[in-house]
């Protein structure tokens, strides 16, 4: 069995490998859903822009389910914590959420102009809330939460939901929300062909545009924030005891680790590379490419966030000393081993179905192949 510190190391990596999968996966659908109304002009480009993903979007929530999952049976006290603090903002995304089965498979039922575009807006509310609210808690994240932990470790939230609507919070929205429409947008542009294409392009090359410029101010801005620091010995393959350290806040303690280690730089610069390379690729219509570049903008923007604040999870800006970390809000040593082996069994299996199914169902989607299955397209 592998040690209690490696275990915990790997989890932290493992939900970071999951979070990133659902912003290159279920992220595609969301940003196809932002730019639905804007890419689709009349109903049977929309439907075009809606069957490009209709096939696969429920498969990829199996990455959103996951994550939640993983939170809970990893990370228990980060789960109950984090639920209970954003429990507005999570009720937000659920609401929001509500919008896409029920969208994709009622939308066409009925042959009105204003059924259908009703739904066409549930359908990007369902695309574009989630990934700006996830953006704003990350960006909380790194602002540090206000709770607090009695001596029995019931946890206290001593904000509100209007508290999470601060400035750095919003840019971190923005950037989150720039990131998943740029992963839809190139992904549609793959997809489709003509105006609907063109469209298409137009809006990825502009929401790659707005996650350069604001993941570069988001990075200067980081700077003179109050990061969080741990001043005291930790024993990192003990038992979880959450009250037992010494955690200060200073400006500039988020950039530590990029100063620790230098090699780390690369992340945030393959955040901006991807974008750019994205961006550029689209022009050239080079689009599987540009789909590739974005998700490594993915993998370079979400790491960037997990390197910086390594090793915490969730700081606590009421009472450092509560902060939770990899170290002390994890499950037990049998808890993770038994999850390790499980997800080494069952995560190929899902990336293996997953790569299977978009392979058989690959291709254009077009306005005659709508119309000529009328009755069966999305």
């Amino acid at each position: 069995m592998l040690d209690y510190f490696t275990l915990k190391i790997i989890w932290w990596a493992l939900v970071g490998v999951l979070l990133i999968g659902f912003a290159i996966m279920d992220g595609h659908d969301m940003g196809v859903g932002t730019l639905l109304p804007f890419v689709g002009r009349n109903d049977l480009e929309r439907r075009v822009v809606i069957n490009t993903v209709g096939p696969h979007w429920d498969g990829n929530q199996v990455w959103f389910i996951t994550a939640g999952g993983a939170l809970f049976a990893a990370w228990p006290v980060v789960y109950a914590t984090a639920f209970s603090g954003f429990y507005w903002a999570m009720i937000l995304v659920l609401w929001a959420l509500f919008f896409r089965p029920v969208g994709f498979d009622y939308r066409s039922k009925i042959h009105n102009a204003t059924w259908r575009s009703t739904w066409d807006w549930g359908l990007f509310v369902g695309g574009a809330v989630p990934p700006l609210v996830f953006g704003i808690a990350f960006g909380n994240l790194l602002l540090g939460v206000p709770f607090h932990f009695n001596d029995y470790l019931v946890s206290t939230y001593t904000g509100s939901f209007w508290q999470l609507l601060n400035p750095f919070a919003l840019l971190s929205g923005v950037v989150s929300s720039a990131m998943i429409t740029l992963q839809g947008g190139t992904y549609l542009a793959h997809r489709t062909e003509g105006v609907i294409q063109s469209r298409a392009v137009k809006g990825a090359v502009a929401a790659a545009i707005v996650l350069v410029c604001s993941f570069i101010v988001a990075g200067i801005w980081l700077q003179w924030i109050d990061g969080y620091r741990i001043t005291s010995l930790v024993d990192t393959a003990a038992l979880p005891d959450i009250l037992s350290k010494t955690v200060v806040r200073e400006p500039g303690a988020w950039m530590a680790n990029y100063e620790r280690y230098p090699l780390l730089w690369l992340l945030p610069a393959l955040g901006l590379a991807g974008a750019a390379g994205a961006a550029m690729l689209l022009m050239m219509r080079r689009t599987l490419s540009a789909f590739v570049a974005s998700s490594l903008a993915v993998i370079g923007v979400i790491s960037t966030a997990g390197v910086s604040m390594f090793p915490f999870i969730m700081p606590s800006s009421t009472m450092p000393a509560a902060s939770l970390t990899v170290w002390d809000s994890v499950s037990s040593h049998l808890s993770l081993a038994i999850m390790f082996w499980a997800t080494l069994i069952f995560m190929p299996l899902i990336v293996i179905y997953t790569s299977w199914a978009y392979r058989v169902m690959s291709g254009k989607v077009t306005v005659a192949q709508i119309k000529a299955n009328e009755h069966s397209a999305y």
